[in-house]
């Protein structure tokens, strides 16, 4: 049974050269704010180059989770309100796709957030309203990014897994997803059995994996093992979906550590042991 080796890091040289000492399958760029100026572009170039050269050719471009260092890359935020916000998450994501048509790498879009996703809704009419109008704007983002993006599950009710209606309405607009695993687990209040099926529901649109364990609670990222996720059920649907890569999404202690999300492959590892034996 496989297990890939999926890391994480910022365009920092201390950090992605700390992911490059274990030579990652996949590796995922957390990009920030400050990515988008004029050299931030060309510093996540030369990093995409160094990864690419070192590593790996499957690199996934996370998009911004913050605007201004506390305001969250809500889809729903509306132009007519948030003139500033909705800039930067249009230009954000054309930057980003246009890095990845050039380097044939990917991005990643979050359907929603969760702390702050309250405020947007009530600057609509409903909650169908705002809904509809993340859809409409995943919609076309969808339309530009064809092969190269993605869209991730939030725990927000705006986006998220793990109700199959919800899930049938999602598959309808054609999209290729990111499947976060705790986001999932904690949506549907630590409920295994709902996880499972959500993943095997979504599992031919699913392209990429946030691997994260979590008590199912609240947004706790941790290490895999140390939750209550069941990573025997969950592992072999994992290897099931063969065209997909995956990630380990850790809280990590030092940022230039990659400690924790070696921690979690470990784990998986030992695991996969177990049920090949």
């Amino acid at each position: 049974m496989r297990v890939q080796l999926g890391l994480k890091g910022s365009t920092d040289d201390s950090q992605y050269r700390d992911r490059l000492q274990y030579h990652p399958d996949v590796f995922e760029f957390f990009t920030q704010e400050d990515d988008f100026t004029t050299d931030g572009l060309q510093k996540l170039r030369y990093a995409i180059q160094a990864v690419q050269n070192e590593a790996t050719s499957k690199i996934v471009l996370h998009q911004p989770m913050r605007y201004q260092k506390t305001i969250f890359t809500e889809l729903i935020a509306p132009e007519s309100r948030c003139p500033g916000l909705y800039k930067f998450v249009e230009q954000s994501t054309i930057d980003l796709l246009q890095v990845a048509y050039d380097f044939d790498v990917q991005v990643l879009i979050h359907g929603a957030y969760l702390r702050q996703t309250p405020k947007y809704i009530a600057m609509y009419p409903s909650f169908d309203a705002a809904q509809d109008a993340a859809f409409k704007r995943m919609d076309r983002f969808n339309e530009m990014g064809g092969n190269h993006i993605m869209f991730e599950n939030s725990i927000s009710p705006i986006f998220y897994y793990g109700d199959p209606q919800f899930e049938d309405r999602i598959l309808a607009h054609g999209y290729r997803l990111a499947f976060d695993t705790s986001h999932c687990f904690i949506a549907e209040h630590g409920d295994n059995d709902k996880l499972v099926a959500s993943i095997k529901h979504l599992m031919d649109a699913t392209v990429h994996y946030h691997l994260v364990d979590s008590m199912g609670e609240h947004h706790d990222s941790l290490v895999l093992g140390t939750g209550k996720i069941d990573w025997r059920r969950v592992l072999p649907l994992l290897n099931e979906n063969s065209k997909a890569t995956s990630i380990y999404e850790i809280n990590l202690a030092d940022p230039t550590d990659a400690k924790e999300q070696m921690e979690s492959h470990r784990y998986l590892v030992e695991l996969a042991k177990t049920l090949t034996d």
